[in-house]
């Protein structure tokens, strides 16, 4: 928990020009039973489309019911289809199993695919799906798909 505030607070502290804070609420690991846990996650984005391109860095973190967290720092795009907008992103993080699922290694690569309505000039609705993966740096890679929904406020 120490880490999610510590990542909070420094986004929230930062000089960095923001792009958009997005909260979440899902379900971690919902194609295993034995393990399916519900999380809360919520990401800040950083940077000015025009300073970067289209690529914007992102950072976020999530807990689960067991206690399971995890961390990230990496990059989205955002493609807007008239009201719609579609997010892939993926990024490197740290991963804490706490009392849940063992996915073999505390570096795990999260890939996140979001579809979004935009309404009104600053808020969007989106549901994602992503997974979890270690590339296979540990003994054992079972992975976690997980599915969320969102509400981000573009500053």
């Amino acid at each position: 928990m120490k880490k999610l505030i510590t990542i909070f607070l420094f986004a929230f502290l930062s000089n960095a020009n923001a792009q958009g804070l997005k909260i979440a609420v899902g379900n971690f690991d919902f194609s295993d039973d034995g393990m399916r846990s519900s999380m809360l996650e919520m990401n800040y984005d950083f940077g000015q489309k025009e300073k970067y391109g289209i690529l914007k860095p992102t950072t976020g973190a999530f807990i689960t019911q067991d206690s399971a967290s995890y961390a990230f720092i990496g990059g989205k795009v955002d493609f807007k289809l008239g009201p719609f907008i579609l997010s892939p992103s993926f990024g490197p993080g740290y991963y804490d199993q706490g009392n849940g699922k063992d996915l073999g290694h505390a570096l795990e690569f999260k890939s996140q695919i979001d579809l979004g309505f935009n309404f009104g000039r600053s808020s969007n609705l989106s549901f994602g799906y992503s997974h979890l993966s270690n590339a296979s740096l540990g003994d054992k890679n079972p992975g976690a798909n997980s599915y969320s929904f969102s509400l981000s406020h573009i500053f």
